[in-house]
């Protein structure tokens, strides 16, 4: 399975973006797609998730502003961003864990800078 992500850049505080990633190869049709990012000097975090059956989970952080969804048709998973705030700075990555019964199988992208100017 392979995860490109796209759609990342510079934005000014206030403005929006919208985050694309497609996945590829043969894929579990049982899944959770989802976005997590990474700032300087600080840990991976969870960013939105969303389930095959279209379940959604996000941080505290972003609620409100931010909205996942996804396409099972094009195994692809949107992000778009509103209202974003210079703290919203980071690489954000794809991911896409298979669930089976036993064990999950966890993929990830490569990342896209998201840069919010002040």
């Amino acid at each position: 399975v392979q995860l490109q992500a796209s759609g990342g850049g510079l934005v000014q505080a206030g403005g929006s973006l919208r985050l694309s990633c497609a996945a590829s190869g043969s894929i579990f049709s049982r899944n959770v797609m989802g976005w997590y990012r990474q700032a300087p000097g600080k840990q991976r975090e969870l960013v939105a998730t969303i389930t095959s059956g279209f379940s959604t989970n996000y941080a505290d952080s972003v609620k409100g502003r931010f909205t996942i969804s996804r396409d099972n048709a094009k195994n692809t998973v949107y992000l778009q961003m509103n209202s974003l705030k210079p703290e919203d700075t980071a690489v954000y990555y794809c991911n896409i864990r298979e669930i089976r019964i036993t064990y999950d199988t966890n993929y990830w992208g490569k990342g896209t800078q998201v840069t919010v100017s002040s």
